[in-house]
């Protein structure tokens, strides 16, 4: 651990708990070493931050966290990504250079600022005040390597042909280059009127900093690639799960663990569950169908309550720290976030996993890829086929024993501290 002087560090994000949780667990560690960490994040995760002594700044855009039918937008597999970025983030861009701006100015100004690959006015705010800056990632397809080609959501089926097709991976870079060459337009002309040059592409490019640039994943779910941005820097994860500090299971839950065998356990995350649709009834009757225990993670809409009358084996539940519940799991269904896929790797067991878009399909294809996993896509997800897949992994040893050693790698990361001490080296 360096020894440095306080120093104030603003963090910034845009995305889910999922992109929020290991930013509070950089800030936690950053306060222990004496810094004063600071949040800059959409408005909604406010009454997250706070309780834990955190300094919270809100920049926009503030997404209303209820909307279900914007998230059923934002996460198609075919439109989601898409829709992000032109929907929602790049024509809110000058709100958020604004909002950044005063964040990193504000007190004295800021020693250093680490943003989300989402925060495109990360760097323009970096350039136009020299603060330095770091940049992160929280999954392997944010850096698009041709050599280890991702999986595209409109497109899964091109990261299979560089098995037959070498090369192909340097293909599907260009063509993803190719399809979002228009989106970034107002970025630029943000840019342009500050007096800034064009720079590089802002999808792709830009949004990696020179100077460092945090690969937050475990090197189980992806290895450096020789065209990743040189300033890479596997950490590990950086693990969170709290509910503004809140870390334990609540007593219907510990109830319920102690009376039986290990669950499975249904959960979508913290955004895909508001676009449940009828994954929650096909899994309670999935779970009936082989006879498993089974535990419900629904969030707070109600529609995700199954419509039947549920067995004493299946527990339902709006929320549970994954930390605390997935090491008690026989198997974990679910959305394929790279929070929920670590949470998962971590506690060593074996997955089934339903993507839904982003970075979704790549998690799910590496963690099969690992031997730890299966994929049942979303349109095929019924509770004859859930079974199915849910029975196989239950009864094939190999999942369980791949699980088991990958998580006890897992266990001996520090992605945390890792990744604190290379942003302790930028500060001066």
């Amino acid at each position: 651990m360096n020894q440095q002087a306080a120093k104030r560090i603003v963090l910034t994000t845009f995305g889910t708990l999922g992109d929020v949780h290991p930013l509070i667990a950089l800030c936690l560690e950053l306060q222990q070493r004496g810094h004063h960490p600071v949040i800059a994040a959409a408005e909604m995760f406010r009454r997250k931050v706070e309780p834990l002594g955190i300094e919270f700044f809100p920049i926009r855009p503030h997404l209303n966290p209820e909307d279900s039918e914007l998230v059923a937008l934002l996460m198609d597999i075919r439109k989601g990504t898409e829709r992000t970025l032109r929907e929602v983030l790049f024509p809110a861009i000058r709100d958020t250079y604004t909002d950044l701006l005063a964040a990193v100015q504000h007190q004295g100004g800021a020693a250093l600022l680490l943003s989300g690959e989402l925060v495109y006015a990360a760097p323009l705010v970096a350039e136009k005040t020299g603060v330095p800056w770091a940049s992160y990632v929280l999954a392997p397809l944010s850096y698009f390597s041709a050599y280890d080609p991702p999986v595209l959501p409109p497109y899964p089926l091109l990261a299979r042909l560089e098995s037959v097709l070498p090369g192909m991976g340097r293909g599907i870079a260009r063509f993803a280059r190719y399809i979002t060459r228009h989106w970034a337009g107002p970025i630029y002309r943000l840019r342009e009127e500050l007096g800034l040059p064009r720079g590089n592409d802002p999808i792709f490019d830009a949004k990696h900093s020179p100077r460092l640039a945090l690969a937050m994943f475990s090197p189980v779910l992806g290895t450096p690639q020789q065209d990743w941005p040189s300033s890479a820097v596997i950490t590990g994860f950086a693990f969170y799960d709290g509910d503004a500090g809140k870390q334990e299971l609540s007593p219907e839950l510990e109830s319920f663990l102690a009376a039986g065998d290990p669950p499975v356990v249904f959960t979508l995350g913290s955004v895909a569950v508001l676009d449940a649709g009828n994954f929650y009834e096909e899994s309670a009757r999935a779970a009936e169908m082989i006879g498993a225990r089974a535990i419900l993670l629904v969030g707070t809409d109600k529609r995700n309550l199954p419509a039947h009358t549920l067995p004493g084996t299946i527990c339902v539940a709006e929320y549970a720290p994954y930390s605390r519940l997935f090491p008690r799991a026989a198997a974990i269904v679910h959305q394929g976030g790279v929070g929920t896929t670590a949470q998962a790797l971590r506690a060593g067991k074996p997955m089934l996993v339903m993507p839904y878009s982003h970075d979704q399909p790549d998690n799910a294809r590496r963690v099969q890829r690992l031997g730890v996993a299966r994929i049942l896509q979303r349109q095929h997800y019924t509770a004859y086929r859930a079974a199915k897949e849910i029975r196989h992994l239950l009864s094939s040893p190999k999942y369980a024993r791949r699980a088991e050693r990958i998580g006890f790698e897992l266990q001996h990361e520090n992605g945390v501290a890792m990744a604190c001490d290379a942003l302790e080296s930028l500060l001066v």
